[in-house]
């Protein structure tokens, strides 16, 4: 044990001076922050103008004998300091358009009541937000002509008209569920597991091929066992990779703080978004339908989620996970002799990982399908799928799943070590052979 304790600090301490962890450590948060912050920037300093030229071909109706004739949606599109609008009869060609000063062209058909459909016509693509927005106000043009047509009042329409929020309940505590939301809260420290193991296994494999190729390897084997060097390795770049992951959590979220303090507007800017926002959430308060909605989703974060699980179980399964999974990719390093060589040994290895993460894709949308709890189970899936099912939460009925879960993940790490030490102490030192799965085979019923 006291010389697998020396190889995990070779291990440890050889990496976090390297200066690419130090680097890397340093300038992950600072581009994870940036990031951040600069969506936050072009979010908020998104004041793109459009002028939308509106080739309005309806029929033309006379209002009366002081105003000349318009047409459906003559001038009925409400402007905003974004979005402004010009109105016409006639469509400009292609090369008019791309010299005039619009930004949009929207040409309705002469039939749109009866078949909605229009083109947008741009130069650049507008965004998403531009564009629904045209869109909210051409439908709502039409809404208003078919009340007309069927001389239905539309005050009486506004009456009637019901959007109806259907709250989903649990039946044994009567509260209501945000097991959705929950999941993707889960789902995010899925991708975190996601993406560690695969960075951290992959460097577990190229320090040993890096070890077998210079011949290294056979004078430590002189001293320690090859099981031995093996555990110190996936042990040490563990720690290595829990360290980084700490430094990265403090680092970013100091740069985030301090970068979002400069780029945020000035305070006359933000008092009049929050006087804004105040009138949206009274506006939204008035229903104490949505006073519930509002007040459940406020505590989502902050009580709904047990943090101490969730963080106790995403340290579990990180850890789980990268242990099962680097201890393969230790065994497929010890195989070969290059790194062009595992391709065919890493796919096997990478397939589980890859469909575990579409699984928790597909907890997205169904949370308790079948799916979900099945390859929440399986080693190779568990460490990603169980962590969107943390976030929903156990009850005392489905707590055993998580216990099983965790059980057959150390099961699974425990026989992948096993039959990751087989091929290890003998691949270790094999060279020149062009390795098969057949031969793998024998390294694994071979007793020593």
């Amino acid at each position: 044990m006291n010389k697998t304790n020396l190889i995990i600090q070779r291990e440890y301490l050889t990496r976090v001076r390297k200066k690419s962890f130090i680097i890397m450590t340093f300038l992950g948060p600072v581009f994870i922050a940036g990031l951040m912050s600069l969506g936050i920037y072009l979010g908020m300093s998104d004041s793109s103008v459009y002028n939308v030229l509106v080739v309005d071909n309806t029929p033309q109706i006379s209002a009366d004998s002081l105003s000349q004739p318009k047409s459906l949606f003559w001038k009925e599109f409400k402007e905003t300091p974004q979005m402004k609008f010009q109105y016409t009869h006639d469509a400009l060609t292609n090369a008019e358009f791309d010299s005039s000063a619009y930004s949009l062209m929207l040409v309705m058909r002469e039939d749109i009541v009866t078949f909605p459909e229009a083109e947008l016509v741009f130069r650049k693509l507008p965004s998403v937000k531009a564009r629904s927005y045209i869109k909210s106000q051409v439908e709502k043009v039409i809404e208003n002509e078919k009340l007309k047509l069927n001389a239905i009042d539309k005050r009486v329409y506004d009456s009637i008209r019901t959007d109806v929020e259907i709250l989903s309940v649990d039946s044994e505590d009567g509260g209501t569920s945000y097991k959705q939301e929950q999941a993707m809260v889960g789902f995010g420290f899925a991708v975190l597991i996601y993406f560690f193991i695969f960075l951290y296994g992959v460097q577990v494999m190229r320090g040993v091929m890096e070890e077998k190729s210079s011949r290294i390897v056979e004078v430590i084997i002189s001293s320690v066992k090859p099981f031995q060097l093996m555990m110190g390795k996936i042990i040490g770049i563990a720690l290595v990779g829990l360290t980084q992951f700490l430094l990265w959590v403090i680092l970013t979220g100091i740069i985030f703080t301090v970068v979002s303090g400069l780029i945020l507007p000035d305070a006359a800017t933000m008092a009049e978004q929050v006087q804004a926002t105040q009138v949206a959430a009274e506006q939204a308060t008035s229903d104490p339908m949505n006073q519930a909605v509002i007040s459940d989703m406020a505590e989502l974060f902050l009580f709904r989620i047990n943090w101490p699980l969730m963080l106790g179980m995403f340290l579990f399964y990180f850890l789980g996970g990268y242990l099962l999974y680097a201890s393969l990719f230790a065994a497929v390093g010890a195989a070969v002799d290059n790194e062009t060589d595992t391709q065919q040994f890493m796919m096997p290895i990478t397939i589980p990982l890859i469909f575990g993460f579409i699984v928790a894709q597909f907890a997205l949308t169904n949370p308790e399908g079948g799916a979900v709890f099945w390859f929440s189970q399986i080693p190779f899936t568990s460490p990603i799928v169980m962590m969107v099912r943390v976030a929903m939460g156990f009850d005392a009925g489905t707590v055993w799943q998580l216990a099983l879960s965790m059980a057959l993940l150390v099961a699974g790490f425990i026989g992948a070590v096993w039959m990751a030490g087989k091929i290890y102490r003998v691949g270790i030192l094999m060279y020149g052979k062009k390795i098969t799965y057949k031969e793998l085979w024998k390294w694994m019923r071979f007793n020593s």
